[in-house]
Parts: C-alpha cells; structure tokens; sequence
C-alpha cells in the first residue's frame, strides 16, 4: 500500500473515531460527551435569559449529533473507498431525523427536572 492510502485509512479512522463520540451510535455518547458540550454551549445564553437556556441546548446538541454522523460518514468513506463521494442531501435529512429522535429524549430529561439550568442551584 502507498503512503497515500495508508494517510487516507489513518485520516478515515480519526474522523470516524471522534464522529463515533459525537454521535448518538455509543452508548456513553449522550451523558459523557454530547449533553456536557450542549451545556456549555447553551450556558451563556442562559445568562442572557433563562428562557434560552433550553433552546440553545436543543441547538447545541443538535450540532454535536449532526457533526459525529457527518464525520462518520466521511470516515467510512476514507476508509473504504476509492474515490471520494458527497455527502448527499439524503444523507444529511437521515443524519438530522435521528438527531430529532435523541433531541425529543433530552428534551424530556430536561422537563421531567432530571437536569437544569446551573444557575437554578444556586436559586435554593
């Protein structure tokens, strides 16, 4: 095998790797990874309202789902084949359905009062 091939497979591989975190694929993925990057990325719209606090968790956990599928996707095709191929918009429409899915999950979590704003802590 060429240096070229070796450097795309090594190249498919990590990108694989960290779209395999960010997704909702691993089971630990949710609760180690995806919701504590949401978090933070919702924490200073929060700030700036309460209200938002939510909705820019959504959108954070959104982004960190959507980007792990994406990577995977690119990883596997590094990996496996010859030429590359686009990330259709098929692809992209599946990656976003099942972000909805795990989305809806994390939603509940957050009603049910399994998890909240940091700041209501210190309401107490």
């Amino acid at each position: 095998m060429d240096k070229r091939k070796i450097k795309k497979r090594v190249r498919g591989s990590i990108l694989f790797a960290i779209g395999y975190a960010l997704s909702p694929v691993s089971w630990y993925d949710d609760l180690v990874v995806n919701i504590p990057l949401a978090y933070v990325f919702a924490f200073p719209f929060g700030l700036i309202n309460e209200r938002f606090f939510l909705l820019f968790l959504i959108i954070g956990y959104w982004i960190t789902n959507v980007i792990g599928f994406m990577l995977m996707h690119y990883g596997v095709k590094d990996i496996v084949l010859k030429e590359k191929e686009k990330y259709t918009r098929k692809d992209f429409i599946k990656d976003v359905i099942l972000s909805v899915i795990y989305t809806v999950v994390v939603v509940v979590i957050f009603e049910i009062g399994w998890a909240q704003f940091p700041m209501d802590y210190f309401k107490r």
